[in-house]
């Protein structure tokens, strides 16, 4: 049996899995159809699908993956992606992990066995991809894949594998595409910095379909400053990843400021990166009917933002647009120097307790960047500069 995906974290992991093992046992509500054949399924995944009444031919896709212990039911239950499909007409497909492929129903986005092109689980979310196309007549150049947590990482997976089926993706506290090919190193670059280039990340990802010529597709990366299992490291490393692939600037192009302490920074308008202050691991739903609201709260799924509707934004599927409404003027970022922003040297001590930094097993990180400070006491002295709201750097030296 294959091992649970976020295993190296051990306390962390067990309470994941008490939180959200429950939900995971719930029927499907009537509305989420089960797809019994598909097509090819070396994966042994199992597919659903929520359609909204009267589907027009020539519609978009979208797939959309659970994370770690949920189910079909759980996304479909809470992420807000069925009431947006009703409101700009796209089919929704829903693959859902079993606990024989996965002790914890993780997506084994660490496996090169299901994370690559024409393998396992990769290749069954392909044929379920072609099955809605079929039956639906939908828009093979309108596919896209969004996932939380392990579905994420899988996204982020499938983007690289199949640059040539998915036009865009979102990536909700996941991780770097073949970041990992083995549950020790999926550890590792859950919880620390890779320290690797854009161009390194950028490579990783054009391995997976060599001779591939484009076009990539377009990213969305959701995470919180303050997740502590998917730390926010990724979403740094995601983004350069992504920005490497498309050959844009690291530099951000433009930033704005979203609900819910979100700030969104734009990359060439290929990658966006929206950082969320002091939100945990998990799905940014914001419940309401308001006109940028959607979905609701439970195990994972935490209020502030509507994540997937700003995520669809992006995607195009509300008529073409790709901006989410601003709640601020934009800001054109000029300079590739590090943004300024508040400046604070104290002891590493002094950090935590002001929330710049948190300690571990004795060790202090900077929140939000994780990058490493040294002994957790009142000796140890450093400068923290804030560049987003909840994301700390070091700035010794530069304050």
């Amino acid at each position: 049996m294959r091992k649970l995906a976020f295993a190296g974290l051990a306390a962390i992991t067990a309470a994941v899995l008490t939180t959200v093992g429950v939900a995971a046992a719930d029927p499907p509500p009537s509305s989420l159809v089960p797809v019994s054949s598909f097509g090819a399924n070396p994966g042994a995944l199992a597919m659903y699908t929520y359609t909204p009444a009267g589907l027009e031919a020539g519609r978009p896709v979208v797939v959309a993956l659970h994370g770690c212990t949920q189910s079909a039911a759980d996304y479909y239950a809470h992420s807000g992606w069925p009431g947006l499909a009703d409101r700009w007409r796209f089919e929704v497909v829903f693959p859902q992990q079993s606990t024989a492929n996965n002790s914890s129903k993780c997506f084994n986005w660490f496996s090169t066995a299901d994370d690559t092109r024409g393998n396992g689980e990769a290749a069954s979310v392909r044929s379920m991809v072609d099955k809605a196309i079929a039956d639906h007549g939908s828009d093979r150049s309108r596919v896209f894949v969004t996932g939380l947590s392990a579905g994420g990482a899988m996204t982020a997976d499938l983007l690289a594998a199949y640059p040539d089926v998915f036009a865009a993706g979102g990536i909700d506290s996941g991780l770097p595409a073949q970041c990992a090919t083995s549950i020790i190193e999926a550890t590792n670059c859950q919880q620390n910095d890779q320290r690797l280039t854009p161009a390194q990340w950028a490579a990783k990802v054009k391995a997976q379909y060599p001779g591939y010529g484009g076009p990539w597709p377009r990213v969305a990366i959701w995470q919180g400053t303050a997740d502590y299992t998917v730390y926010p490291v990724n979403g740094t490393e995601l983004r350069d990843q992504w920005t490497a692939v498309h050959g844009v600037s690291q530099t951000p192009a433009s930033t704005q400021s979203l609900p819910g302490g979100t700030t969104l920074t734009n990359y060439g308008g290929r990658v966006q990166l929206y950082s969320i202050a002091g939100m945990g691991h998990g799905t940014a739903v914001d419940p309401g009917t308001g006109p940028t609201q959607c979905g609701s709260t439970g195990a994972y799924f935490l209020a502030g933002i509507c994540s997937s509707y700003y995520t669809g934004v992006f995607f195009g599927l509300d008529n073409g647009s790709t901006t989410p409404p601003p709640t601020t003027t934009p800001t054109t970022t000029t300079s590739s120097t590090t943004p300024a922003g508040p400046c604070v040297s104290a002891s590493n001590y002094a950090h935590t307790q002001a929330g710049r930094a948190h300690q571990s097993a004795g060790q202090t990180y900077a929140n939000g960047s994780n990058q490493a400070m040294g002994l957790w006491n009142t000796f140890t002295v450093h400068a923290l500069r804030e560049t987003s709201p909840g994301y700390w750097v070091l700035a010794d030296g530069q304050c």
